[in-house]
């Protein structure tokens, strides 16, 4: 008996030090993060942090979630390798890791099966405890077989912290050279990778993380899915759209999630922007019926 506790009680604590190696780097952002109380505040860096923070976010909502995981639109080659390079360097590792969890969500979307759920766990599981797990750290091939024929994706998806690295050097480069030559806007290199990316990195962490758990537990529905996606206004405005999940559950294929206009999709109106500029196209939005749906369901509601 006092041989099998040992066992036991060793693999939990080899479990404890493989979540705790998993979860280091991701403790090590939040830790770093505070270096932008230390490196000042600067206008410059704000707005790094804005640009960082949007154009991350739309790399992962339209990119990684919409292209990569639902192939709601089509674009080049040469674009994808660009939204696969962006949407990595928000440090959430690469497009096809991503886009085989994600799918892997959609089919077994709150089921025991569903690695990042609310209703089977919690919610902090749901939010960040999922990945800090190592057992979610590797990628599902079987998953992704359209995404792993492209030798650059693959490529991007096991060196993911190249793109990490790049934006880091390209914020040190920019703020360096501003100090040099534009000394009165008070920057430096070291506070545009702090602001930039660090507390950039940490914000695009949480709003994102918040449609596995935030929508997953309040919010309206719209439709009777077989989960518990919800709808939340707050979180779509956060994420450029991704709020409206209970529509997108109804119909993931749509690169349009917010279904009226004032369900505001920004990612969809960027890749309005993008369509006009021959960057992506063949757009798929929600069909006729899911509206007929929608309404009816409205009718229903005010009835009732």
């Amino acid at each position: 008996m006092a041989s099998i506790r040992n066992i036991i009680h060793h693999g939990l604590q080899d479990e404890d030090n493989r979540l705790l190696m998993a979860s280091s780097p991701i403790f090590l952002m939040h830790v770093a993060a505070f270096g932008a109380l230390f490196t000042g505040f600067s206008w410059v860096a704000l707005l790094a942090l804005f640009i960082t923070y949007v154009v991350r976010v739309f790399a992962l909502t339209a990119g990684f979630h919409r292209y990569f995981s639902h192939r709601s639109f089509k674009t080049s080659r040469g674009f994808q390798f660009v939204m696969a390079w962006v949407g990595t360097s928000a440090a959430q590792l690469g497009p096809m890791w991503w886009a085989a969890n994600h799918r892997h969500h959609h089919q077994h979307s709150d089921q025991q099966e569903d690695i990042h759920s609310p209703v089977v766990k919690d919610a902090f599981w749901a939010h960040i405890g999922w990945v800090l797990c190592r057992a979610y750290g590797s990628i599902q091939y079987d998953r992704v077989k359209d995404l792993s024929k492209y030798p650059e994706l693959r490529f991007i998806d096991r060196f993911h912290v190249l793109p990490v690295l790049s934006l880091i050097l390209l914020l040190y480069t920019v703020g360096t050279g501003l100090n040099i030559y534009y000394p009165a806007l008070g920057t430096s290199g070291m506070q545009l990778v702090m602001w930039g990316f660090f507390l950039s990195t940490i914000l695009v962490y949480h709003v994102t993380f918040c449609v596995n758990s935030v929508t997953h537990i309040v919010g309206s529905k719209r439709f009777n899915n077989d989960d518990e996606s919800r709808n939340s206004w707050w979180v779509a405005l956060l994420t450029f759209g991704e709020g409206w999940h209970n529509n997108h559950h109804r119909w993931p294929l749509s690169a349009r999630q917010g279904m009226y206009w004032w369900e505001f999709d920004l990612s969809y109106l960027l890749l309005r922007v993008l369509e006009k500029l021959g960057l992506v196209w063949d757009i798929k939005v929600y069909p006729k019926s899911i509206y007929r749906e929608a309404a009816a369901a409205a009718v229903k509601e005010t009835v009732l």
